[in-house]
């Protein structure tokens, strides 16, 4: 039926009646806060981080007590991400699977000291002297103890990123973060069978039930540029484009996901969220998998830079997560927890 009957406006007409037909709800349960854990960090000197606005790096016992106040708050899940020291980063990441590394450390004092459930991000980029996420061909073919000159301002296509070599190495980081206590693994590396590798060595050393978030749809983005400036971890040489994601391609991240899919993971996830709508969407509909979207530190850092010019209000924070959840995503990777917490 039409007007004069049918009016839409009876479903809009006061904030009671907007809030019992609202259609997307944002519920803390909803919320994954990424948390940046650095080695050599003195305890009550947390360290602004210059590209993201009220985001900082923290001691292992600083993070942990700012876990404790927003769990207090309702929040449920963490990522952690680590920052080891500069001088112990090498060719093949090995503070990255150190079982007395950065993320272990703090996964083992979440553990104790909370009830969070933990996720840990499984790459190796903040731990290798050249920045990638998996083994360059130079340090295997001719063993350079760091990045040669010569390579140094070359593209992406002047050198490869060794696929299945890198996988025994993100399955040793995965273990270990699961030895320490970690209930999520979250590989993001976007190298091809990786998942596949991680559930196998998990599997196989009694950590059966520790689930798989896997970064199946992760795009070569511009908008992690403040992140890479959080953790320190842009390419000396090069860049990622050769194994993240084509921002054109949207056919290619189902394809992505249905392998991730078969290989065993438990969560998917695309990555970054605001500029891939389209793609939480198509997965949603796709498949079953519980579904994350990653809300990265660009789409943090142009908000709170808009909002800080007078440009927009806070207002959009909560309207850029309800597109995220209105598309599909069942759990959301966002900087701006601590801000959603207190304003739920």
């Amino acid at each position: 039926m039409n007007f004069p009957i049918t009016r839409m406006r009876r479903l809009r007409k006061s904030p009671e009646i907007r809030d019992i037909f609202r259609e997307t709800k944002l519920n803390k349960e909803d919320l994954i806060y990424p948390i940046f854990v650095k080695e050599g960090l003195e305890n009550g000197k947390k360290e602004p981080i210059s590209t993201m606005p009220d985001e900082f790096r923290y001691s292992i016992d600083d993070a942990v007590e700012f876990g404790k106040s927003l769990e207090k708050k309702g929040l449920k899940s963490i990522i952690i991400f680590g920052m080891p020291l500069e001088e112990t980063k090498d060719e093949i990441g090995s503070p990255a699977f150190s079982d007395d590394g950065i993320v272990q450390k703090a996964i083992r004092k979440f553990k104790e000291e909370t009830n969070l459930i933990v996720i840990s991000d499984v790459c190796l980029c903040q731990y290798t002297s050249h920045g990638h996420c998996g083994i360059l061909s130079e340090f295997v073919d001719e063993g350079f103890d760091g990045v040669s000159n010569d390579i140094a301002d070359n593209t992406s296509d002047s050198f490869e990123i060794l696929n299945d070599e890198t996988l025994d190495y993100l399955a040793e980081v995965a273990l270990s973060h699961a030895e320490a206590g970690a209930d999520i693994v979250a590989p993001s590396d976007m190298m091809d069978g990786r998942v596949m590798v991680i559930r196998d060595i998990l599997d196989k050393n009694g950590h059966e039930n520790t689930l798989i978030m896997s970064y199946s749809a992760k795009y070569a983005s511009s908008f992690y540029a403040p992140f890479r400036e959080a953790v320190c971890s842009s390419p000396s040489c090069g860049d990622r484009k050769s194994y993240q994601m084509d921002p054109a391609n949207s056919r290619e991240a189902i394809r992505e996901s249905e392998l991730d899919l078969i290989e065993g993971a438990d969560v998917l996830m695309v990555k970054p969220a605001l500029a891939y709508l389209d793609i939480i969407k198509s997965l949603k509909e796709e498949f079953d998998l519980p579904l994350a979207a990653y809300n990265v530190s660009g789409e943090y850092s142009m908000i709170k830079a808009g909002i800080e010019a007078g440009y927009l209000t806070e207002d959009a924070i909560f309207e850029s997560l309800l597109s995220i959840k209105r598309a599909g995503a069942d759990l959301i990777l966002t900087h701006f927890v601590p801000y959603v917490l207190d304003k739920l």
